[in-house]
């Protein structure tokens, strides 16, 4: 007795592609949907990793540039020449404008307009510190050094604030 594979039974007309193609299919794969199935399973989380990982890139993009235009407004008002002639308010509010100049002009792609950053022309004073919106400028005075117009001696902190759109939809 001679064993002949399925695949190549002759069928009525005597060829062995006389079945029809869906059947012959149908019995090659029959788990045709699964492969599909898995890879929109698969595919969900992985695009969330991905979409993840694009958005701690730009979170720390935005976390990086605002470090460095806030030490950069720092480096600003250090370097400030006063003018002895103004009174300290005036002096202070040229140095903070120096400062925010040096903020926002360092601030790269980053947005420098409200909601993201936002900034107003006007200072508003509460002891030594200073602020407009997102930006404050707190001056601090050493035990060993006197309150002068100019500042010399004293430290200045440099605060700036952004606002980061998410892009990951669960998330925001």
């Amino acid at each position: 007795m001679r064993l002949v594979s399925p695949r190549l039974r002759r069928g009525a007309g005597g060829s062995p592609w006389a079945e029809s193609r869906s059947a012959r299919l149908a019995r090659a794969r029959p788990g045709r949907g699964q492969s599909l199935v898995e890879f929109a399973l698969v595919l969900t989380p992985l695009f969330l990793v991905l979409l993840g990982i694009i958005q701690f890139g730009f979170i720390f993009n935005s976390y990086v540039t605002l470090t460095n235009s806030a030490r950069e407004g720092a480096r600003s008002g250090t370097v400030f020449i006063c003018d002895p002639a103004d009174s300290k308010d005036q002096n202070d509010l040229a140095r903070n404008e120096a400062i925010r100049a040096a903020v926002v002009g360092s601030m790269n792609l980053l947005s420098t307009t409200s909601p993201r950053f936002a900034n107003s022309s006007t200072w508003t004073k509460s002891g030594l510190v200073f602020a407009t919106g997102d930006l404050v400028v707190t001056y601090a005075v050493p035990s060993d050094v006197t309150d002068t117009d100019c500042r010399r001696g004293e430290t200045i902190d440099v605060r700036a604030t952004y606002h980061q759109d998410l892009i990951i939809p669960i998330i925001s």
